[in-house]
């Protein structure tokens, strides 16, 4: 297993942060996906990786029927925790690869929201087609740092501490702006021989946070989780510092989240 996909189980140690310092997604994002799909409920809908339940309570609270699978036992207590009002929602606790459905189990809709990368490449195509009938629906979303052209000067300082540190990344910068930035997961879709694209849609919104509010925010990450306590320190303090000279000691961060829906062939 690559050091990415290692990588994932350290989302586990961060379970009590994740659902309140994670953004919403854009209620823009649910509506058009399910334009786009035709899906109405109580379709059957499959979501892998759930974390907390981020991006399964929407979609619970519009009466659809979920199984949302969960590799880290600590989020998919999160998760059951907050899904406890929805009958029709189950959480189980295993990585996507490893889990074994029910003999006949059909989905009208596989979808992963900021989880998809996290699964193994050689597996997750062909298994999320198995589980569709011909017709049905792959959607995957992710949620990134944004870089307008407006972007934040906060993070051109904080890029410098970052290399500094030997953590600044190894790419240009600043990064191409979201509208520059192609759609790899479409890609993907298309290369893997069993979904066709039929709907891209782009989001970019910005927030505003405090220190303590973004360092809870970076302490959901894996490359944070996993840095060494001492960078961390360093990295936060920094933050700190350069926050407590502004006047209202917040600083702006864009986001941009890609939802690709494709349809199984």
């Amino acid at each position: 297993m690559s050091r990415d996909l290692r990588l994932r189980a350290t989302f586990d140690k961060a379970a009590a942060l994740y659902q309140d310092a994670r953004p919403d997604y854009p209620a823009e994002l649910y509506s058009d996906l399910l334009a786009i799909t035709g899906l109405t409920p109580p379709a059957r809908l499959l979501e892998v990786g759930c974390g907390p339940g981020k991006a399964t309570l929407p979609l619970a609270r519009t009466g659809f029927r979920i199984t949302a699978i969960e590799l880290g036992t600590a989020l998919a207590a999160q998760a059951r925790h907050r899904l406890t009002a929805f009958p029709d929602v189950s959480v189980i606790t295993s990585a996507f690869e490893e889990w074994k459905p029910p003999a006949g189990a059909r989905f009208d809709l596989v979808y992963a929201a900021t989880a998809w990368r996290w699964v193994d490449p050689e597996v997750k195509y062909a298994k999320a087609a198995k589980l569709l009938p011909q017709g049905g629906h792959l959607a995957v979303w992710n949620a990134d740092h944004a870089f307008p052209a407006d972007f934040d000067p906060f993070f051109t300082d904080l890029q410098k501490v970052l290399e500094e540190m030997g953590e600044g990344g190894g790419g240009p910068w600043p990064p191409p702006p979201p509208e520059d930035r192609p759609d790899p997961i479409a890609a993907e879709f298309d290369a893997s021989g069993h979904f066709t694209v039929v709907g891209t849609r782009r989001y970019v919104w910005a927030l505003r946070y405090t220190a303590d509010e973004y360092i809870a925010l970076l302490s959901t990450f894996s490359g944070h989780i996993a840095m060494e306590p001492a960078k961390n320190d360093h990295l936060f303090r920094e933050i700190r510092r350069r926050l407590a000279a502004r006047p209202d000691g917040r600083l702006t961060r864009h986001w941009s989240v890609i939802l690709t829906i494709g349809r199984r062939l």
